[in-house]
């Protein structure tokens, strides 16, 4: 067997190293995206943790602009029997069927709001979620329809 001298060498090892470029660009790419989803994991699993119980100051001070009139309750029935019975119940009181969470849905219909109790802390519950099992419906609803939610489900505790 013939010993190589250094450029034939230096040849041999450009040509093995030029193969495998290939290769370490996939591996590159794979490593890219496995980085970028264990990145969207943290943030998801930072989002799903539940927000501490207790009132919220800020959301607390906003009034609700929409006045609790039969157009607003109807339409807040309306919103509510498509997105929150479901969990809810049909009287609010965390009885639905399609609650499937490890923490039951909250009774709607009593005078303890694990969240606030104001107009404006409901508001924000709605609005920005408290978990992943009460995510947040400000992608789904309007803010105004969120309002004629609130004054509907103010109708559950004269029930």
């Amino acid at each position: 067997m013939r010993r190589l001298r250094w450029p034939e060498r230096l040849a041999l090892h450009t040509e093995r190293l030029a193969l495998d470029v290939p290769n370490l660009r996939g591996l590159c790419a794979t490593l890219c995206v496995l980085c970028l989803l264990c990145a969207l994991c943290e943030a998801a699993a930072q989002n799903s943790q539940p927000r501490p119980k207790g009132g919220n100051p800020a959301a607390a001070a906003v009034k609700n602009p929409v006045a609790a009139t039969p157009a607003s309750l109807a339409a807040g029935k309306r919103s509510y029997t498509r997105l929150c019975v479901r969990c809810h119940g049909p009287e609010g009181q965390g009885d639905g069927t399609g609650a499937t969470g490890p923490v039951p849905p909250g009774d709607l219909s009593d005078d303890k709001w694990d969240y606030g109790g104001s107009d404006g802390e409901i508001f924000a519950v709605i609005h920005d979620g408290v978990s992943a099992d009460m995510e947040g419906y400000a992608q789904r609803m309007s803010d105004a329809e969120i309002w004629n939610v609130v004054n509907y489900l103010r109708t559950f505790a004269h029930r």
